[in-house]
């Protein structure tokens, strides 16, 4: 009965998710459907990012500036 519980919180913390995300200084060509992607633009005022949303063949990227918190995001390049 232990073994089955500790199995069970290890599977628990294994499976969270990472919380930082990524903020890009360009927006990325390749853009999966539905994949989000945020990108320091000047587009945005001070304080909020770009976030990219792909999508599927035929139809715009949408595109809205949200605000992040400092320990949400790392700044990193982006691959041209």
């Amino acid at each position: 009965m232990r073994i089955l519980a500790s199995v069970v919180v290890v599977s628990c913390f294994v499976a969270l998710p990472c919380s930082a995300q990524t903020i890009l200084k360009s927006e990325p060509l390749m853009l999966a459907p539905y994949e989000v992607a945020f990108v320091k633009d000047a587009s945005c005022p001070s304080g909020k990012v770009l976030k990219v949303t792909g999508a599927i063949r035929g139809l715009h990227r949408r595109k809205a500036c949200v605000s992040l918190a400092g320990e949400q995001a790392s700044l990193a390049t982006a691959m041209p």
